[in-house]
């Protein structure tokens, strides 16, 4: 790091509120603290340090800066909290959190805070080249310790983003399609196969049906029935894994398309919940009961709700 720079990081230190945040949860963690604070593990409170980061970015969706201000309040405790569970298993503490951030940031913008521009590009950085550059570092770093491309993907992630990032890794090695298109038509042979599951599962449905209907010898009755379950079992997991690899080629396609397969798929959310309470706005004014209408009612009723979107 530069001495400018490393001089303008010097003048800033630790707000008083944040010294008292540390204070209150090492006061809450204390012989004299909270009985429910005291007894949590970092696998405890995993659930709530996740849900804290939807609803930072619910609040963000919404454009709610009183809440958004809320919760990453809420959010900054969680970071607090596993810290000082650390600290007291004699891991690390709250000053070596913020310290790995900060030597990972200077680390990886070497453009901002070094003698160089970033992984050697010539003339200003703009934001799409320093984007490729954050990842070629990472990819460096990762390197250094993983024994797969694959490796330090959070498990964790939801399934659509690790989807995402499971793809992203692997085609930066090459394992990828050369064309959207190409990517497209994975989507699309996907969906073939998820469409011969289901019939696979219709036909044998029709045989148990017809088995059903045949006269059997009592003694005959009860390998039948566990043929049948057997093949129901398989059939129910052919289709369960066709429509994994249907989910997972839509998110391979999103990334290639350089869509955020997550955002795309909550606005996708919002605009179903709209349009279906407008269907049942609509059916209201009409003094209509929306369930007991037929399917092609209510899809008159999409229709116009849609139209007027």
């Amino acid at each position: 790091m530069s001495d400018e720079y490393a001089g303008s990081l010097s003048k800033f230190t630790m707000t008083a509120r944040l010294r008292d945040l540390l204070a209150i949860m090492e006061r809450l963690r204390g012989v004299d603290g909270c009985p429910w604070d005291r007894v949590q593990t970092f696998a405890s409170i995993a659930p709530y340090t996740v849900e804290e980061s939807y609803e930072v970015a619910d609040a963000i969706e919404r454009g709610d800066m009183v809440h958004l201000k809320d919760e990453l309040g809420d959010l900054l405790f969680q970071v607090v909290f596993h810290a000082r569970i650390a600290e007291e298993g004699g891991h690390f503490d709250f000053d070596a959190v913020a310290a790995a951030i900060c030597d990972k940031l200077v680390r990886r913008h070497p453009h901002v805070f070094g003698d160089g521009p970033a992984s050697g590009v010539k003339g200003p950085v703009t934001a799409a080249v320093q984007s490729v550059a954050w990842e070629e570092l990472k990819a460096r770093e990762r390197a250094a310790e993983a024994t797969s491309a694959l490796d330090g993907v959070p498990l964790a992630l939801p399934a659509l983003m690790r989807a995402f990032k499971i793809s992203k890794r692997a085609a930066r090695v090459g394992f990828d399609f050369e064309r959207p298109q190409e990517t497209a038509d994975k989507v699309a042979e996907e969906l073939a196969e998820v469409r011969e599951a289901v019939d696979l599962a219709a036909a044998a449905s029709d045989r148990d049906a017809a088995d059903d209907d045949r006269p059997a010898a009592d003694d005959d009755r009860p390998a039948a029935d566990s043929d049948r379950a057997i093949d129901t079992g398989a059939t129910s997991r052919k289709i369960f894994e066709e429509v994994g690899d249907l989910l997972f080629a839509a998110a391979n396609l999103a990334r290639k398309l350089d869509v955020d397969a997550e955002a795309a798929l909550r606005a996708a959310n919002v605009k179903f919940e709209r349009r279906f309470r407008g269907m049942e706005r609509l059916a209201a004014q009409r003094g209509e009961n929306f369930e007991a209408l037929s399917l092609a009612a209510q899809e008159a009723l999409w229709q116009e709700v849609k139209r007027a979107d």
